[in-house]
């Protein structure tokens, strides 16, 4: 798409990881961490509101029985750490904020966890719990996007 684009617009895109940032909402926020994590030679930059980072798999897989929600205990700590900067929010009353832990599906804790994992990693991230928010929400996001994006390309030459 982005040749396309380019072609079409004469919009140029930069090859640099450090100009590049991958973006989402919900499934799309572990889509976008999912991209940088494996592929941080292609995005450098990861902005994330209320990612999916719990077990969405019905029926269960047994290969991945806990899903996404196994990012935090065993994809970030058992890798590499990467070279990526990573901006993420989760509404204080985000999806199933209520739901015990072992139900895998509970996107504050998911997101914590995610952000502890991050940490430990010695990865360079930024973690806003918005409080009464609920899952991308809209107002939080008119509210934290333009310092969001700030803060991802803080020292990117100009």
């Amino acid at each position: 798409m982005l040749p396309q684009v380019t072609r079409l617009y004469g919009v140029r895109f930069t090859n640099d990881p450090d100009g590049r940032a991958a973006m989402g909402g919900s499934s799309g926020a572990a889509a976008a961490l999912s991209m940088a994590w494996f592929h941080p030679e292609w995005y450098g930059k990861v902005l994330s509101y209320s990612g999916t980072f719990v077990n969405q798999a019905s029926p269960i897989d047994p290969a991945t029985p806990h899903g996404a929600w196994d990012y935090a205990a065993s994809l970030i700590p058992q890798a590499p750490r990467k070279s990526i900067r990573v901006w993420m929010e989760v509404g204080e009353r985000d999806l199933h904020w209520q739901d015990p832990e072992g139900t895998y599906h509970n996107w504050p804790l998911a997101n914590d966890r995610m952000a502890a994992a991050l940490e430990a990693k010695g990865c360079d991230y930024r973690y806003l719990v918005a409080a009464n928010a609920v899952h991308v929400d809209d107002d939080v996001i008119a509210q934290t996007l333009p310092g969001a994006l700030e803060w991802l390309w803080r020292d990117y030459p100009r």
